[in-house]
């Protein structure tokens, strides 16, 4: 070999490398395939749990199917990255490159969809399912809260009513004593007076009578919640609980319903409005013109008070009226899958996971890929002679010196043929 045809250092160095890494790379191909194999299988068992949480039936059938689904996962797992394992690494080209990245990111997809959805299901689905059950009863509690914070606002009407109902008592008792028209007695402006005074004590009455009613269906309410709570976090089956659960999320919209109607707005809104249109007025029963006369300004003085305080108390109502109601609230149930799915950002490990344990190999293709180029690299640009290692060298001789051997033998067997022929 002549001083030209030598190998400088660094090229000696990465044949050096190159070699190293490709005997990294053949022993680590000898547990590739059992730990691919390990990866599928286990991701196959996740699938299986997570597709038995969607079948209703338990029947062999529906076990056969679970099954059935589970393998072709594992298998379609297990084929698709030893693929990718052999062809990623070896193609040259950017096209094939490009091609193969396309086609690898495409299988991930596939992978995520048929079953890394069901992994998370599995590892995550009961947990997922409570948290369900925990953010209905806080929606309900919202709208219980609410629906008890609008009931309590009507109730304070009851305030509104009696100023107003004591205000007119106010009037007729000075109109008794001739305050107002000038006239003691309870004439035409104190019988208006009592009118407008009993309405209004009957309305108070009516909206003092429902208060017992609104406190014990928060009662109720309240104690529905509880039940709820408690069937979150209890033990067991998250399907068992699901039961009771629904049961008593009827019950709480059935209860949050009467809170609703229990408010008193409406009815204090319509007996304000009541006040100045619903007027019955009483015949002058003064025994002269002038007596009249005076019962007459008071009563207008009277219904323009009486308009003034009916409009308060209908702004009161309507203030009331124009608070927003509770959101309606409808409890599903849902599946495990379902439930991982809605809530997928309170179980991000969950879903990293079950990902992870189908896209790891992703890691290895990429990991192969660089050490393959590598390798490449290193061996670009020398003879294959160069790159021989001496036990290589020693087969490729002990080749050669077999070969003499087998053409010498051919050799002579023709030229014993071409004899015995010559001879004849």
């Amino acid at each position: 070999m002549t001083d030209d045809s030598r190998l400088t250092r660094t090229e000696a160095r990465n044949i050096r490398n190159a070699r190293d890494l490709e005997a990294h790379i053949t022993w680590l191909d000898s547990i590739t395939g059992t730990a691919l194999g390990v990866l599928a299988v286990a991701s196959g068992i996740y699938t299986y749990l997570g597709v038995s949480s969607l079948l209703d039936d338990n029947g062999a059938l529906s076990v056969f199917a679970a099954l059935a689904y589970s393998v072709a996962v594992s298998v379609g797992i297990f084929v698709f990255w030893s693929y990718m394992m052999r062809l990623v690494p070896a193609v040259q080209t950017a096209a094939a490159r490009i091609g193969l990245g396309l086609s690898m990111i495409l299988g991930s997809l596939a992978i995520v969809a048929m079953s890394s959805w069901l992994n998370a299901a599995a590892l995550a689905g009961a947990a997922a399912v409570e948290q369900h059950l925990a953010t209905t009863v806080q929606q309900y509690q919202t709208a219980l809260e609410r629906s008890d914070e609008i009931t309590q606002s009507a109730q304070s009407l009851a305030l509104d009513v009696a100023r107003v109902r004591q205000s007119f008592d106010d009037l007729s008792e000075q109109e008794a004593t001739g305050q107002l028209s000038g006239f003691a007695g309870q004439g035409a402006v104190f019988r208006l007076l009592r009118q407008k005074s009993d309405e209004l004590a009957a309305l108070e009455a009516q909206i003092t009578a429902q208060q017992p009613l609104v406190e014990q269906a928060f009662a109720e309410g309240n104690a529905s919640l509880s039940r709820m709570r408690a069937l979150t976090v209890d033990h067991g089956p998250v399907e068992a609980r699901s039961v009771p659960f629904s049961e008593e999320a009827v019950r709480l919209a059935n209860v949050i319903t009467q809170l609703r109607q229990l408010s008193v707005a409406p009815l204090v809104n319509r007996a304000a409005a009541d006040l100045t249109d619903a007027v019955v007025l009483p015949s002058l029963d003064g025994s002269d013109s002038s007596t009249r006369a005076g019962q007459q300004a008071t009563i207008d003085s009277v219904l323009s008070v009486l308009q003034q305080r009916a409009q308060t108390l209908q702004a009161a109502a309507q203030n009331v009226l124009a608070m927003p109601p509770p959101v309606d609230i409808s409890y599903t149930q849902i599946s495990a899958a379902d439930a991982v799915i809605l809530y997928a950002g309170n179980f991000i490990p969950s879903w990293a996971g079950a990902i992870a344990i189908d896209l790891l190999p992703a890691v290895l293709v990429l990991i192969l890929a660089v050490t393959q180029a590598a390798i490449r690299a290193g061996r670009d640009g020398t003879a294959v002679g160069d790159s021989m290692t001496l036990s290589e060298l020693r087969a490729a001789v002990s080749a050669i010196q077999e070969m003499d051997i087998s053409l010498d033998r051919t050799e002579a067997r023709v030229i014993k043929i071409s004899d015995k022929t010559a001879a004849e």
